[in-house]
Parts: C-alpha cells; sequence; structure tokens
C-alpha cells in the first residue's frame, strides 16, 4: 500500500479493523504511554489519539504493535523487499532463479530517491517545540521525548541524499538545562552511523546539519530502524518497502522530505554537549542523565493534518519486538550468507536484544577427532562480534547445528538447555575485558564499557539437567533463600549487594564450600544470585532478562573449583552468574498507580477502552 503520509495509514487501518480512535482527553505526561503500554500488552490495535492535553496535534502509536500489522501495512511490497535484500547479499541468486528476481531491478528503480522541484506543502506551517504532543513515558524520564524520529544526516565531505545515513536515535524536547524551543538532545549509541558524520563534521569545523522527520509513510519509520546490507540507501530501502519513492527537497542547507508530517531542522555543533536523559529504555531500566549532543532548533515544519507518531519502550515485550521480528524476516537469510558457517542468529528479546545473542553454526575444522571441541565456532564468534550491530553483544552463546538438527536459536529455553547440557565451563569460556558494551548497559560502572563473554559448546550432552532442587541439607550458610529457576539452574539468595570486594569474599567462600558437593551437583551447570529467587524463577523470560541485563561478565561470573590455566579461566563446578542489583545499576522501571487508575477508567464498562484492556 503506497501511503504518502501518516494520515493515508491511519485510514487504512481504521477502515481494516487495525486502529480505533480515543476521543477523550488524554494526558501526554505518563497517561498517553501508559494506555499504550496497557493496549499492547493485550494485543490490542494501533491508538489514535484526537485531543492531546496541550496540543492541537493528535497522535498515534503502536502502528508497529503486532507482526501481523506490520505485514498488513507494507502486504504489497514486503515480498519484493525480501527479494531485493537476498539480492543485495548474495548477487549470484539472480542467476540461480531469475525468474524469482525479475522485478527486483524495477523495484530498485522505483525506490531511488526523487526530488521535489517545487516547495513542499509541509514547509508553508510552522510551529513550535512547546506545541507539539510533549509525550513523557515514564515516572523519571528527563522530559518528553521523541520515540519514532527519523534522524536525516549527511556526509560532510560527501553531501548528498546517497550518502546520507537514516536512523532512530531518541530525541529530548524538554527537561534539563535546555532553553525551550531552542535547543533539544541528541541521544544516540555508539557504532551508528550519525557518529560517522559527526565526527567528519567535527574533523571539518563544520556543524552536522540534521533533519527529524516524525510520521510520514512508515516505511520511513522502518527504514530508520533497518540494518542494511553494506551499499544499500535506507532512502532505496524505504522507497521500496512504501511502494512510492522518497521525496525530499533542499532548503537552507537541510535536507526536508516532503512526506513528513512534522520536520524539525538543526545544527550540532562541535564539542557542543548538554546533559540528556534519564529515559526510559527497551531493557527495562532508565538510561541515566549523561552529556550527549546538543542540537539548536531552526525550524520545526509541518503537513496540514498531521499525526504524531510514537510509541512506548520498556522491558520486553514492546512494540518495537514487533520491527525486530520483521527485520529478521527480511534479513535473516542474509547474515548467514555474511558470515560462513552460520545457520542462525538471534538477538535476544526477553534480554533487551543487545545484551545477549543466541548463534547456530557449523564445526567442520576437524571431522577426524571423535571428541569435539569449539574451533569454527570460535571463529564465528569472533565474526559475529565485529559484524555491524552485533558488535554491541555482551554475551554470545553459541552452538554447533549438527549436534542437533531441529534445534533453533528461536526458541530461547530449549536452545539454552541444549547448551548448558554440553558446556564445559573449564574450556568453553571466552572473555573479552575492558572492552565497549551497549550505551544502555549499566551493569558495568562505566558508560560504554565493560566485557564481553562467548560461551561456545559442541559435542553430545554431557549431563542432564535437573527438574527438582538437589537433596542438599546444609547449603553455605550465606545462602539466605533458592528456588529451581529452571531445568538444571538454581537462583539462590545472598542478600542485597554491597561493593564488590566484600561480595567476591561472601561468594568465594559459597564456592569452597559447594566444592565437596560437586557430585550432588553434576545435573546443575549453572547457579544465578538474584535480589529475589521467586521472581528469577517464576517464568523463564524472568530468568534471562535478570541474568543477562544485570550481569558484567568480567566482574559477576564466579565458579565453584575454578582456576587459571595459563590465562584462561574456567571451573569444574557449576557456573555462578551474580545478577544482582548493583550500586551503578539503573533503575527499574516501574509504573505511576494514579496513572494506571486513571487508565484502569478508560477500559470501564463505556470507556473507549472497554473490552480491550
Amino acid at each position: 500500500m503506497a501511503y504518502k503520509n501518516m494520515s493515508d495509514c491511519v485510514s487504512d487501518l481504521e477502515k481494516n479493523g487495525h486502529l480505533i480512535r480515543i476521543k477523550e482527553e488524554v494526558d501526554p505526561y505518563l497517561q498517553m504511554a501508559s494506555i499504550h503500554l496497557r493496549v499492547h500488552e493485550a494485543a490490542g490495535p494501533a491508538l489514535l489519539f484526537e485531543n492531546v492535553k496541550g496540543s492541537n496535534f493528535p497522535a498515534v502509536s503502536n502502528l508497529f504493535g503486532s507482526i501481523e500489522r506490520s505485514r498488513f501495512m507494507f502486504r504489497d511490497t514486503l515480498d519484493l523487499v525480501k527479494k531485493m535484500v537476498q539480492l543485495k547479499g548474495d548477487p549470484s541468486l539472480a542467476l540461480k532463479n531469475p525468474l524469482s528476481f525479475t522485478k527486483v531491478p524495477l523495484a530498485g528503480l522505483k525506490a531511488l530517491p526523487m526530488k521535489s522541484w517545487s516547495k513542499p506543502s509541509i514547509l508553508r506551517n510552522t510551529t513550535q517545540i512547546t506545541d507539539l504532543p510533549l509525550i513523557q513515558h515514564w515516572p523519571m524520564d528527563g522530559g518528553a521525548y521523541v520515540t519514532l524520529p527519523i534522524v536525516y544526516t549527511e556526509d560532510a565531505s560527501k553531501p548528498g541524499v546517497m550518502n546520507s545515513n537514516l536512523g532512530m536515535y531518541r530525541i529530548q524536547l524538554t527537561g534539563n538545562d535546555y532553553i525551550p524551543n531552542k535547543e533539544i538532545g541528541l541521544h544516540y549509541q555508539i557504532h551508528r552511523g550519525i557518529g560517522v558524520h559527526q565526527t567528519k563534521a567535527n574533523e571539518l569545523g563544520k556543524p552536522l546539519h540534521i533533519s527529524i522527520f516524525v510520521g510520514g509513510p512508515p516505511s520511513h519509520t522502518f527504514g530508520a530502524v533497518m540494518p542494511l546490507p553494506e551499499g544499500l540507501s535506507e532512502l532505496t530501502f524505504s522507497g521500496a518497502l512504501g511502494g512510492r519513492r522518497f521525496r525530499y527537497f533542499k532548503h537552507n542547507g537541510h535536507t526536508i522530505s516532503s512526506d513528513a508530517d512534522f520536520v524539525i531542522t538543526g545544527k550540532v555543533y562541535p564539542k557542543e554537549n548538554k546533559p540528556e536523559g534519564p529515559f526510559g529504555d527497551h531493557l527495562g531500566y532508565y538510561s541515566l542523565k549523561h552529556d550527549f549532543p546538543l542540537m539548536k532548533v531552526d525550524n520545526v515544519f509541518h503537513r496540514k493534518g498531521a499525526i504524531w507518531p510514537f510509541t512506548v519502550v520498556g522491558r520486553p515485550p514492546q512494540e518495537d519486538t514487533s520491527f525486530g521480528k520483521l527485520i529478521h524476516e527480511i534479513t535473516g537469510s542474509i547474515i548467514p550468507k555474511e558470515i560462513p558457517g552460520l545457520h542462525e542468529v538471534n538477538a535476544v528479546d526477553e534480554a533487551g536484544v543487545h545484551p545477549l545473542l543466541f548463534a547456530l553454526g557449523s564445526e567442520r575444522y576437524t571431522p577426524y577427532l571423535d571428541t569435539k571441541q569449539p574451533a569454527e565456532l570460535l571463529t564465528i564468534a569472533n565474526h559475529i562480534l565485529g559484524f555491524g550491530q552485533m558488535s554491541l553483544a555482551k554475551y554470545l552463546i553459541i552452538g554447533a547445528k549438527e549436534d542437533n538438527p531441529n534445534i533453533s536459536v528461536n526458541n530461547t529455553h530449549d536452545f539454552f538447555n541444549h547448551i548448558i547440557e554440553r558446556v564445559d565451563w573449564t574450556r568453553d569460556l571466552h572473555f573479552q575485558t575492558k572492552t565497549t558494551i551497549d550505551t544502555l548497559d549499566y551493569s558495568s560502572s562505566e558508560l560504554n564499557a565493560g566485557s564481553k563473554l562467548v560461551i561456545a559448546a559442541v559435542g553430545k550432552p554431557k549431563r542432564k539437567l535437573a527438574k527438582e532442587l538437589p537433596s542438599i541439607d546444609d547449603w553455605p550458610s550465606e545462602i539466605k533463600n533458592l528456588s529451581l529457576a529452571s531445568e538444571g539452574v538454581i537462583s539462590i539468595e545472598l542478600g542485597e549487594f554491597t561493593n564488590y570486594k566484600e561480595e567476591q569474599e561472601k561468594i568465594e567462600s559459597v564456592c569452597r564450600q559447594l566444592e565437596h558437593r560437586i557430585d550432588q551437583l553434576k545435573e546443575i551447570p549453572l547457579i544465578l544470585i538474584s535480589d529475589d529467587c521467586k521472581f528469577t524463577a517464576q517464568h523463564f523470560n524472568n530468568l534471562i532478562w535478570t541474568c543477562f541485563t544485570r550481569s558484567n561478565p568480567s566482574h559477576d561470573i564466579y565458579g565453584v573449583r575454578s582456576s587459571i590455566d595459563y590465562k584462561h579461566w574456567g571451573c569444574k563446578g557449576p557456573l555462578i552468574i551474580d545478577c544482582r542489583m548493583k550500586p551503578h545499576s539503573a533503575p527499574i522501571l516501574e509504573l505511576d498507580p494514579k496513572v494506571e487508575a486513571s487508565v484502569d477508567k478508560l477500559g470501564a464498562k463505556g470507556g473507549p477502552l472497554h473490552g480491550i484492556i
């Protein structure tokens, strides 16, 4: 469906039963976000908020709230775009099966960005930041944010749309020390395309011109989050997915999307930063206040009938989970072609995506050996950790497909069990210390800095996994509570974390006391130290979230009967991961009870959300 703008999309979704209108006045301070979270959790429709307190602009959310709705919006183009991306990753496919790809070249030509020679209508209307829907999502957020921004920049040394970057980086509109209507905050993570553009502009001593598009065809939003193969432009991809060329216009040194609902233009000057944050993020915690680039606002344009789209991020699953699923549908076949020996990779949504990767490769280096050990898997792992956004991963757990041809990394519980049945903790742990991790990950006390761990397991199962707690009467006295969290995994409580020196002594004492119980723990390869072992054991998703978002491998991993063999650390008994909250941990996202009560009323009989939430 070739939507021209957000209004076209909203009308189409409403006509086909994918969207409802909320006519009652809603408060952009927490209430709109809370409504969105409830409706998304209930697998409800997209929401058009017609009456936003303090703004004359309507807002829409939950557009991508289900994979089915995402496919529906791109129903006329999705299959062709998949082929286009496949062909970019492996041009030989056109020779092997030419009839399947006959439409791709024509689609590629149609997708090329198109310059608007006449002044687009969006430039006829201006507003200011304080008149926009100023949506604050979580109680401790530093202010109102744009959560579906399409941020456009160009290479200062090679300007032009084909050398541009289209990315989704959060934008803080209000709060902190920003001068109202004059300044806004720009936050981007390391390894992002905009960072390269800003570095080049800084080197030339020039300001980086930035255009923030909000709304427009939903394909533009999706294009901004799409990790594309090298050489495939986000603008071209957006045009192909939307079935409509990306239309743009040059205005006072800025690129304007002719089809956007809103365009905020401005500049980032070298070495001009201000504190940005906090912001409730997709790991389920707040990212805290830090200095990030300051954008000085030139203009805020909007089209007639403009609609402000937004989403809410928090502990997965959220709307961005559907983004991830659709991305995997489109690009899932490409990554294995880029990395020899790789069959599958899954950025695990339950752990907030970047902290944890599951991967499945092949172990072909030593077919003549009966006893298998990771070899090719380690080559694949190194390649993964050097590949695009996957380089942000903190934990990479990789297995061999030939050990179980039916296993898939997308079945997280079965794959996790597959690994811990086979892992040899004396051999299969491979640490990287003092390296970079995701900007949003606060398991380390330093921003962007931490450690990584590759767990590579191959071969036949070495153990059965316990389905009940082992019959040990005299657990170490430091253990205050314990539960079987999953097959082969125990969750224990040691009390609140104090500091690393004291906790290291305490945990090492527990390890020593467990040494003579190794035989009784042979079906327990993993022990997690939790703040609340019952919460960790309540659901496998809780285990994954708690373990991999709250631990820093170099600092928080211990083992029963551990040793160092020529700088390689391992243990003969269970591996122990301390996944408690630390003093440097970011706060967990929690909703406001009063706001929740107001949403309850909207879901009561006679309310606009009755029967939905």
